[in-house]
């Protein structure tokens, strides 16, 4: 059970020094011969490991909770016949019988190599005191799991001709009657599972005080209690609570983690960036990146480990995966000859052995801030260069830093309190590992940003070849061998799972808007307009923000259009690195731990300890959950060491509602498991215990194996049917809709059987990939780009051919046509929009004998017919052009910017094809492509004008996936000013639910997704409701009730006490203030919420079941079954009235309803039918108004904007389901529009500021219509 609970802060505590024998004999040694004082071989005299209470103790304390304090540990023997070990003493302090010696240490403890890393250098016994030294050890087991150790070293002298060791004289004077000058060295190590560098050096610190003051007496009991003190203190969870305990004349602080997935931090970061410039800085990263052996060197032991640690720091969440010792003593220089990667750390006095007989390694001066290369089997490249943007970024930021603590206390008074000092310092460095933390990730971030454009998540697919080519020239050696690495493979996993650790918390924080775009229209990369100017003026990308609170006048929003994917050439933007504050702390003081420890004295100290942090709870502000999860995390693991599994259990439960990040999964599991029956029993009859053990053990049987692999892209061997090839071509990243990848197969199997041969593929992605890498190369003069828009592209150029508006070169961008004009300065003709063209033909006209292609092109606005003799292009030409013009058209009918983006795919898919059959058939298998020009020919669309007016915008959140995805239910949150949220998470929000859990979040403001699809488990999502500001509540098909945080933008909490589908969720407010919220379950359940504890205040269970929807208005609750509404009072939950089903059909059933307080109605729907009904609530008794709703199936949802009704349905037109939409007047009864938006059912309704109705469709379309409200 050990190896779940949390450790505390110490697992095992050695005294070190010399056996008394070996002393004695190098003593008298020393007096015949002086100054041949050689280095002793030190050894462990003593082992303290928990339990430390006394065995004839042990029998009164508490067996419940003993099972917790038993771990999985290994016996040391000795024999008697080395004495050395003779006086040792066990894990409970007793000498044992002198047979044998049995300490009993934790498994992955050495204690044959440990005494030799307590005295790195050698122990020598002296003829002068020496200052108390630390050092710091780092241990790596066969898993790779680390332990750490803090050694203490401090000197004990002579005494009366005696030395005293383990407190005792242990022989007669060397020379009666004089007493010599020697200082023998000893030890006291501590072994913890915790990087707690600095805290566990100020225990040793005041431990070795103490001790100075029993220099005749038994220093073992003192150091046995300072181990049992460490012992006892737990380890505190993740988050913004620090512990705090009294070890004289320290308050010694342990830190807390920030996050589950981030490491403890308790040591000063910045030691590197003292000890070398941030050029070197840069260096070092770059080997660690690439996997090199590493050898750092310092004269100073504690330096070694320190500055080691620092920059696996910096790497996070980046981990090393091979050999890390980052101090070796001097019999352990041979560690440095392994032939694989390492990182490891010697003194400085080994340097010219180690640079001279170990081959290939790196060496690291920390004390000068060298760095060099040892000898070489063959010659090797010299370290690569950090890319050069990401590189300049850091070094900008770290010249930044303020690294010298005095400088920050000249303003300062004196302080004559030590406690003050002590915070001020630590403060001053807690600001400062921050700003490191930020710089370093930044770093990270900027390096391997563009990672994700080269991933595909479906198939787990890596396409390492062209996003190496995409790198800058200067930046390929770097990544070249990055990509090779252990690390970058583990990151890979990372990314393909779409973690969302402090990475991708980052990268999403910073995205610019053009990285938003990219998750939007997935197409080809080129350069834009603005990033051509950039490359070619070398001037610093400038990203426009719009920082928009409210909704926004969507008649002022041009349709976006995508700019490229992002290429290595941009320049890392500097300025929305933006510098997050350091986040809040809180501290919790540990009671303190009387002594001897006995058991009634652990018992009274769990005791105190519980009582502290239950008045904390208690005193504690609801609204504070973060503090408050933290309180019942530590509540838990002292009760569960006092035995008490059930309070254990329902402290651990409450973080469920406050944060459900820390949640321990595997210690509950492990908990239950171990309950004795009757306490299991207990537990079952609590409905909120019965319920987390079903939630633990489920999630148990259902755990598997998270999918790791990762594949690298490599051109198929052998020839492909329809299904491997649309899997090819996804995962080569050329497209991913896998209707266009099925006319792409179609195009390039014109003629031929249905399977397409591996060198044709080839043939295709090198035609692709080709002119992908050439259009990089595009270089516009000045006078052209400033005709153009900064997001334009240029994704085509025709041969120099005639036109009858010069000799150049045709251009094609997502919006026009203009000639590239030749001769002495190239300029720019406008040829013609696409949304302006009337007609495109393809002709020839007479030259001498001959008759020579020629491309027409008619436009609105010109007279002139544009003319161009393209020659063996022109039948290309000639279906781009009509492609992108139906594109165009279509986009600006539908108000859909997706369908150009489609479009411009479509042409550079017809383009590839083309270069790469090299046939007659090549136009014709192109002509398959061409999918919005034969969708204009064989079924002109005309939108109907009203549809036309009312409809603004049209957005995609399946933008990305293979196939569109059904929206299932829709919410709005307007924007807010908040001081604990950046300026960019301000503005309004639209959230989308999808299948199985998955939400996408766009910026209301812009229409760009903000957050990419996060997973609220893995069931249908139901609703979602604003309950407040910081909170969107969300509910699931699995029961549960989801609450994202809208600052973090992250699920901490979520509710567990319905027991069926969540239904519907409503709030209501007193005073414009959120004062509860209910919900509604499947299986008829409501449950009145408290808003701000979580806390059930009212249950009730309707009389029947099927219950499909709520509403509120004035403290009644209206409850929608299959078979009746019924309306209640929210207080006592009494029945007031009731709606009956009221049709003849006894197999249809109320589908939807909605109230229209205002005008004292209810609205409602059954199912199959296309009727509304509207009932008046103050007669319940009279016949409803009936209104009929022309070519509706269905009406499948409906809601209340100003005085209007909006009513989505589903229909059929030619066969196909279709949805529409009714925009129903309130006061004349009558269907004021019908609105034709959509390919598939409405699904969803909802309403922005009543200025805007948002409509979701079924799958078979997947997309969001945005729609004004007159």
């Amino acid at each position: 059970m050990e190896d779940v609970l949390p450790s505390g802060l110490l697992e095992v505590c050695l005294l070190v020094g010399v056996p008394r024998e070996q002393l004695r004999t190098q003593l008298q040694d020393a007096q015949r011969k002086p100054r041949s004082l050689l280095p002793l071989d030190p050894e462990v005299l003593s082992v303290f490991v928990p339990p430390f209470i006394s065995r004839d103790d042990t029998h009164s304390t508490n067996t419940g909770g003993n099972n917790f304090n038993r771990g999985k540990r290994r016996s040391f023997r000795k024999k008697k016949e080395r004495p050395k070990l003779e006086n040792a003493r066990t894990l409970n302090g007793d000498q044992k019988a002198p047979g044998t010696e049995d300490v009993t240490v934790p498994k992955d403890i050495d204690l044959i190599g440990l005494p030799q890393l307590c005295f790195p250098g050698g122990l020598y016994i002296t003829s002068e005191p020496r200052e108390d030294h630390i050092h710091f050890l780092v241990f790596t087991d066969v898993c790779g799991n680390r332990t750490y150790g803090v050694v203490a070293q401090y000197y004990q002298p002579m005494q009366d001709g005696c030395i005293a060791s383990n407190g005792q004289a242990q022989w007669e004077s060397v020379r009666a009657g004089k007493k010599p000058g020697c200082f023998v060295p000893l030890a006291i190590c501590v072994i913890s599972r915790y990087p707690y560098f600095n805290a566990l050096k100020d225990c040793l610190s005041c431990l070795l005080v103490q001790l100075r003051s029993f220099k005749g007496l038994d220093v073992d009991d003192h150091i046995k209690e300072f181990a049992a003190k460490l012992f006892l203190i737990p380890s505190p969870p993740p988050g913004p609570l620090h512990l705090v305990f009294n070890m004289k004349p320290l308050q010694i602080i342990i830190p807390s983690r920030e996050d589950p997935d981030s490491p403890v931090i308790d040591l000063d970061l910045h030691l590197p960036l003292l000890c070398f410039k941030p050029e070197q800085v840069l260096q070092i990263i770059t080997c660690i990146l690439t996997e090199r052996k590493m050898v750092f060197f310092s004269s100073d032991w504690a330096l070694l480990t320190l500055v080691a640690e620092c920059f696996m720091l910096y790497l996070h969440p980046l981990q090393w995966q091979h050999t890390f010792v980052p101090l070796l003593s001097r019999h352990m220089l041979d560690f440095v000859m392994a032939p694989t990667s390492f990182l490891m750390g010697c003194h400085a006095d080994h340097f010219e052995v180690v640079s001279t007989e170990a081959e290939d390694l790196i060496l690291i001066n920390i004390d000068d801030g060298n760095i060099s290369h040892s000898k070489m089997v063959e010659e090797e490249p010299e370290i690569p260069d950090v890319p050069a943007q990401a590189a300049e970024t850091f070094k900008k930021r770290a010249e930044s830093l303020q690294l010298h603590y005095d400088l920050e206390l000249c303003h300062l008074r004196a302080t004559t309190d030590l406690g003050e000092l002590q915070m001020r310092r630590r403060a001053w460095q807690q600001k400062l590992n921050t700003e490191v933390q930020q710089m370093t990730l930044q770093l990270i971030v900027n390096i391997f940003r563009e990672v994700k454009d080269h991933l595909n998540y479906e198939h787990r697919v890596f396409n390492s070849e062209e996003f190496l080519k995409t790198r800058a020239i200067g930046d390929q050696p770097f990544y070249g061998k990055v990509l090779e690495t252990y690390m970058f493979h583990s990151f890979l996993k990372a990314r393909l799972n779409r973690k969302m650790d402090a990475f991708a918390r980052l990268e999403l924080s910073t995205q610019s808007e053009e990285d938003r775009f990219n998750l939007m229209f997935r197409t080809p990369r080129r350069l834009t307009m603005e990033k051509m100017a950039s490359k070619r003026f070398n001037s610093q990308n400038i990203i426009n923000r719009r920082m928009v609170i409210s909704m926004p006048n969507l008649q002022d929003i041009k349709l976006p259009e995508s700019p490229a994917r992002k290429s290595s050439l941009r320049r890392i933007e500097t300025d929305i690195a933006v510098r997050k504050p350091s986040k809040p702390v809180s501290t919790f003081k540990i009671p303190e731990i009387h002594f001897p420890l006995m058991s009634h004295c652990v018992h009274s100290y769990y005791t105190e300890f519980f009582n502290h942090l239950s008045r904390a709870i208690n005193t504690l502000p609801p609204d504070n959950s973060a503090l408050l999860a933290r309180y019942f995390y530590l509540r838990g693991l002292i009760s569960l060491m006092q035995g008490k599994l059930l309070n254990a259990l329902s402290d651990f439960q409450n973080l469920d509602k406050t944060d459900l990040r820390i949640f321990p999964t595997e210690l509950v599991r492990k908990i239950v498991e171990t309950l004795p029956p009757s306490e299991r029993f207990q537990a079952d009859r609590k409905p909120e215990l019965k319920r987390l053990i079903s939630l633990v053990m489920e999630q148990q049987r259902e755990m598997t194996k998270t999918d790791d692999h990762v594949k690298h892209f490599e051109l198929p061997k052998t020839h492909m049917q329809l299904d491997d090839f649309v899997k090819r071509i996804q995962e080569s990243g050329i497209v991913r809709d896998t209707d266009t990848i099925h006319r792409l197969f179609d195009a390039l199997t014109v003629g031929q059987q249905k399977q397409i041969d591996p060198e044709t593929f080839r043939d295709f992605y090198n035609y692709w990939k080709e002119t992908e890498a050439e259009a990089q190369e595009v270089n516009l003069p000045p006078a052209v780009i400033e005709h153009l828009d900064k997001n334009e592209c240029v994704y085509k150029l025709s041969c120099s051919v005639k036109t009858n508006y010069g000799v150049g070169k045709i251009a094609l961008t997502q919006k026009r046509l203009f000639l590239l004009t030749e001769g002495g300065r190239p300029g720019y003709v406008h040829i013609a929009a696409f949304r302006d063209i009337e007609d495109v033909k393809n002709t020839t006209v007479a030259f001498l004998l001959l008759r020579i292609p020629t491309l027409r092109i008619e436009t609105i606005y010109k007279k002139q017919v544009f003319e161009a003799n393209l020659k063996t292009e022109c039948d290309l030409w000639y279906l781009i052009v009509k492609e992108m013009w139906a594109g165009k058209k279509m986009a600006d009918d539908h108000k859909d910017p997706q369908y150009i983006q489609q479009a411009l795919t479509n042409v550079l898919l017809m383009d590839a094809v083309v270069g790469a059959l090299q046939s007659s058939k090549a136009i014709y298998a192109a002509s398959k492509l061409s999918y919005f020009d034969r969708m204009k020919n064989e079924v002109p669309m005309m939108i109907p004008k009203t549809t036309s007016e009312t409809l603004k915008h049209k957005i995609n959140p399946s933008a990305g996936e293979t196939f569109p995805q059904a929206i299932d239910v829709l919410l709005y949150t307007p924007g807010h000013l908040d001081i604990s949220e950046r300026p960019d998470n301000a503005h309004p929000k639209l959230w989308c639910a999808l299948n199985e859990g998955k939400v996408v979040v766009f910026d209301a403001s812009t229409w760009t997704i903000q957050q990419h699809c996060f997973r609220m488990g893995r069931c249908k999502l139901t609703c979602m409701v604003m309950v407040e500001q910081s909170q969107v509540w969300i509910g699931s098909q699995d029961s549960i009730i989801y609450i994202i945080n809208t600052h973090s933008m992250s699920c901490n909490k979520q509710l567990n006490d319905h027991h069926s589908d969540i239904t519907d969720i409503v709030v209501e407010k007193k005073n414009g203030i959120p004062s509860e919220a209910y919900s509604s379950s499947l299986d008829g359940t409501v449950i009145a919420w408290n808003i701000s504890t979580l806390k059930v205040n009212r249950a009730f269970q309707l009389p029947c079941q099927n219950l499909t929807s709520i509403k509120l208005h004035n403290d009644q609750l209206w409850c929608c079954t299959g078979s009746c509404i019924f309306v209640m009072s929210t207080y006592e939950f009494r029945l007031q009235m009731k709606i009956e089903h009221h049709l003849k059909d006894v197999c249809s059933y109320f589908l939807c309803f909605q109230l229209f307080p205002e005008r004292n109605e209810v609205w409602a729907s059954y199912s199959g039918s296309s009727d509304l009904y509207i009932w008046n609530t103050r007669d319940f008794a009279s016949t409803p108004q009936k209104i009929h709703l022309q070519d509706c199936s269905e009406i499948t949802c409906m809601i209340q904007v100003k005085n209007q009704m909006w009513v989505g349905s589903t229909g059929t037109s030619q066969g196909k389901i279709k949805g529409k939409i009714y925009v129903i007047s309130a006061e004349k009864k009558t269907v004021e529009k019908e609105l034709f938006g959509h390919a598939d059912t409405v699904k969803a309704l909802c309403s922005a500021e009543d200025r805007y109705v948002l409509s979701g469709a079924g799958k078979e379309e997947g997309k969001i219509a945005i729609w004004k409200v007159e």
